[in-house]
């Protein structure tokens, strides 16, 4: 990938990203006509658009769009705010289900259900408890030192802690509530009304707007902190505004889908192995290739394994914990962590 010269890396940036792009496009149209009611393609893409016959567009309207419109946005939300991390933070193993931040964003939804509030008001409530985590993150760090290429074992402290305070009030919860929460924390997309898709999804999408945005700040800070100042940059201002985006951008996918797992962590990667060094066009191949593993994980969970009603979450980690492990094997400089 190194040997390639820049033009021809970001015409292989683009090309994938034309590649994942179709992909998601003929995933979505099989997540549209699969289900217990079976359509035809054509005329579950009809009954999308308010054409055909009522009981289809019912079907596809309000039951299956709401949630493939969920899982393309959150997946995507989750893959740049990994990516986002791991630049931050130059630790390949950073992402937001490792720092603390969907620990955080569970803790909030949480402790929203446990006041009985309404589910469109659990993105809100992700969002504070993903704010929460960053601000004991940061806190702990600066009263420690330590460095930001080793803020990693601080945020599995900070995930560890708020983990065990979600566990804690889903077994003081009644029984009904427990189980929603407990399905929640794993990561799932039943239940997505258009109405969580809506606020969610465009908080999301002007989030990830914002990363690209800030992809020329990102640059300047991989040349180091005295290179950055040099080029009349406040590395650390920058990089405390880019976190605040990247937890923000977590929480609130993590609102819409739950605390799925992994996906921030191994897209990233995955994306670099692929592409090469990021760019622009790699942050928006990251964000399609989010989109489209969540999606087919969802659409695994959903009609391809032999256990009914899994929650796509516990098919991301089943996916994700190997390509961690054999992360972890490759890379023995971060093996302590």
């Amino acid at each position: 990938m190194s040997s390639l010269s820049l033009p021809g890396r970001r015409r292989r940036s683009l090309t994938l990203c034309a590649v994942a792009a179709v992909l998601l496009v003929l995933l979505t149209a099989v997540a549209l006509s699969t289900g217990q009611v079976k359509l035809p393609l054509i005329d579950s893409l009809r009954a999308l658009f308010g054409f055909g016959d009522d009981g289809n567009v019912l079907v596809v309207q309000e039951f299956r769009a709401p949630r493939v419109v969920a899982a393309l946005v959150a997946g995507a939300g989750l893959a740049v705010s990994g990516s986002l991390l791991q630049r931050l933070f130059r630790n390949p193993l950073a992402s937001p289900d490792v720092v603390g931040v969907t620990g955080g964003a569970s803790f909030g939804a949480v402790l929203l259900l446990a006041t009985g509030a309404s589910q469109a008001l659990i993105p809100l409530g992700a969002l504070g408890g993903g704010l929460l985590a960053a601000v004991l993150l940061g806190g702990f760090a600066w009263k420690a030192k330590v460095p930001v290429t080793r803020l990693v074992l601080v945020g599995l402290a900070v995930q560890a802690s708020l983990a065990a305070a979600v566990n804690l009030m889903i077994v003081r919860f009644p029984a009904e509530l427990a189980a929603s929460a407990l399905q929640w924390t794993t990561g799932s997309l039943y239940g997505r009304t258009w109405t969580e898709v809506d606020v969610g999804g465009t908080a999301i999408a002007l989030t990830c707007a914002l990363a690209f945005l800030a992809q020329r700040r990102l640059a300047v800070l991989d040349l180091g902190d005295d290179s950055a100042g040099g080029l009349g940059l406040d590395p650390g201002r920058a990089r405390l505004g880019l976190l605040l985006l990247a937890v923000v951008l977590a929480s609130l996918a993590a609102g819409l889908s739950g605390p799925v797992a992994f996906v921030a962590l191994a897209v990233p990667h995955l994306v670099r192995l692929l592409a090469g060094p990021p760019t622009p066009a790699t942050l928006a191949l990251t964000a399609l290739t989010g989109a489209l593993l969540l999606l087919a994980a969802d659409h695994l969970a959903l009609y391809l394994l032999p256990v009914h009603g899994l929650p796509v979450g516990a098919v991301t980690a089943t996916l994700g914990a190997p390509w961690l492990l054999a992360l972890m094997i490759r890379r023995p400089a971060h093996r302590s962590a």
